[in-house]
């Protein structure tokens, strides 16, 4: 069967993901870049979005395949994607939108009446399996709200922004308790600096090496760097991405790591510059220096793609509550951390279970479905 998937926020993350799952269904399915071509017993092409939110003037009421298109979207466009008969609907607006966006976007004024209740009625009337939240950083107060309609409406919520709610106890219980399984928080990137960043440190470590310092500044040139320049807006993201590497060195060794600047001719690529200092043998001091560019939001969608599959898979085993295994491999803040070469074999072991994995069981009433 199909995953129907509901996305908030049509940005350049999500124009990526649209390409991604068209991109399985004109090319041979070997094509180069998905971590798992099939994973659950669900391709690629077997997600399918079948609603979509957004606040953006230029993109409410429009067909979703012209909305990916709209200004401040920049992505490079891979695939061309043909008319999906899926119209933009009005999204929730309280703090989407910080003094940055605010100036670049428009927002319409049918949002400012969105109510949870609005959104429950369309989740259901679509049969969404899946939400996708894509919402800027800094938006605590809309992703609360889409959480909360996800509870309602009886979706699995993939929390792929930095706004705490997998990893936050009180909303993780209510997912337990509605039967519904949450992943999150804050997705890695297929090909990134955090990904990067901790291999580094895990094989320094693995040699006895000790680090005393690093740091990794992060340019772009999206609106998410954008929104991020507003440094107030970035904070969680800057804890996500700090607590995945102190998790790793532990609190003694002196970090810096976040969005450093906003550079409008980068577009959508990223350039990473990460640094670190230390000793070895003999007290032996080194340093290493590394520079990552890729596109950002194509390395979103390869990671994205695994969690929404992952979501359904938990709802197939009718699994609730914030779903543990799978998280390290997928999101910088999971609910529970494990050294980095676990991390892929504990996705692989849940993904070949046959039935639900100890760390996240529904209640006795299982989960809900439609």
């Amino acid at each position: 069967k199909n995953i129907h998937v509901a996305i908030v926020g049509v940005g350049n993350c999500a124009a990526s993901l649209i390409q991604l799952i068209h991109a399985s269904k004109q090319f041979d399915y070997g094509f180069v870049g998905v971590m798992h071509q099939t994973l659950g017993g669900y391709g690629v092409g077997q997600v399918k979005v079948v609603a979509a939110f957004d606040v953006n003037r230029e993109k409410v009421g429009r067909d979703l395949a012209e909305a990916i298109g709209a200004a401040p979207n920049c992505t490079t466009r891979y695939v061309a994607v043909p008319v999906l008969g899926v119209t933009v609907a009005p999204g929730a607006f309280q703090d989407g939108l910080g003094s940055n966006l605010s100036q670049e976007i428009e927002v319409d004024p049918a949002c400012l009446q969105t109510s949870v209740d609005s959104i429950v009625e369309l989740l259901r009337g679509r049969h969404v399996d899946v939400v996708v939240n894509y919402l800027p950083v800094g938006a605590r107060q809309d992703t609360d709200l889409y959480a909360e309609a996800s509870l309602l409406a009886g979706c699995a919520f993939v929390n792929c922004n930095p706004e705490r709610v997998a990893t936050h106890s009180a909303w993780a219980e209510r997912f337990r308790l509605a039967g519904v399984p949450v992943l999150g928080d804050d997705i890695k990137s297929q090909i990134g600096a955090t990904m990067l960043h901790r291999r580094i440190c895990q094989a320094l470590l693995d040699r006895g090496a000790r680090v005393r310092s690093t740091y990794q500044l992060n340019v772009g040139g999206n609106a998410d760097f954008y929104n991020m320049a507003e440094r107030g807006r970035a904070a969680s993201k800057k804890f996500t991405k700090s607590h995945a590497i102190a998790d790793l060195l532990g609190p003694q060794v002196e970090i810096s790591v976040g969005p450093s600047d906003y550079l409008p001719l980068l577009k959508d690529r990223k350039v990473a510059y990460i640094r670190l200092e230390g000793n070895a043998c003999l007290d032996m001091a080194f340093s290493i220096e590394v520079r990552l560019d890729v596109e950002d939001s194509p390395n979103s969608a390869g990671v994205a793609i695994d969690a929404i599959r992952c979501a359904q898979l938990a709802r197939d085993r009718h699994l609730s509550g914030a779903i543990e295994a799978p998280a390290p491999f997928l999101f910088k803040l999971p609910p529970r951390a494990v050294p980095e070469p676990d991390e892929k074999p504990l996705l692989e072991q849940w993904l070949s279970a046959a039935g639900p994995s100890p760390e996240s069981v529904s209640d006795e009433n299982g989960g809900q479905s439609r």
